[in-house]
């Protein structure tokens, strides 16, 4: 990928965080705009169309949300949100609302660096391909079949459908209310979360090494579940 013609658009209103990043980010030949409100936000979004979209969540004038959203309404580019650290609710509703990714406040450049590439990456490859592979994984989403090192998987119908949802949002948190509501239906809340936890557990059997300690499928605690591709 190459990096240098990928603009950033960072959205804070800490000009400490803003300062730290663009060094940091333009350092990896990335091309940095800022805004310090809601609002420039989403003037330079929709004027600059960036690549990739840093969203602090703690802004003076609009809700972070509230801007994540709004961009959501035309922009496909993706969106790594800044969070308080704890703050457990303000992920799950980020993710929800159409955010990539979140990292935490306060958070390692070189871990928000590897968010940023895995989010380019995916959005880069974002395209109808039928069969995905991961190593020594594959998935035909046209025939519903999975192999694992040549040899075929027997899934049921729900492992199959949890399991193709993670896959097309590697390296991204697919929340545990998107995973309820895509694979069992709205009628499904977080308080079924149970149901996941059976089935996540089926699939890991059947898919890592050490289902104790999975590598392909990580929870992300509280929040939901990130399939985690080579590069993610």
């Amino acid at each position: 990928m190459d990096e240098h013609d990928k603009r950033i658009l960072i959205v804070d209103d800490e000009p400490q965080i803003r300062k730290l990043l663009r060094v940091t980010l333009q350092a990896y030949g990335f091309g940095i705009h800022e805004a310090a409100t809601g609002e420039e936000g989403l003037k330079q979004a929709s004027s600059i169309r960036p690549d990739l979209i840093v969203l602090d969540l703690g802004l003076p004038d609009l809700y972070g949300l509230e801007v994540l959203r709004r961009i959501r309404e035309w922009s496909s580019a993706p969106i790594i949100v800044l969070t308080v650290k704890d703050r457990e609710e303000d992920k799950i509703v980020a993710l929800d609302s159409g955010a990539d990714d979140y990292v935490t406040k306060p958070f390692g450049m070189g871990e928000l660096v590897a968010r940023i590439r895995v989010a380019l990456r995916h959005a880069a490859h974002a395209v109808n391909e039928p069969v995905l592979s991961f190593g020594e994984l594959t998935i035909d989403l046209v025939q519903r079949v999975v192999e694992l090192k040549g040899v075929r998987i027997k899934l049921t119908p729900t492992e199959y459908d949890l399991l193709k949802i993670l896959a097309l949002s590697a390296g991204k948190v697919v929340t545990q209310r998107q995973l309820l509501q895509q694979v069992w239906g709205d009628q499904h809340g977080e308080s079924d979360s149970h149901y996941l936890r059976v089935y996540i557990g089926h699939l890991r059997k059947k898919l890592e090494e050490d289902s104790t300690q999975p590598q392909l499928i990580v929870t992300e605690p509280g929040v939901g579940y990130r399939f985690r591709s080579r590069d993610s």
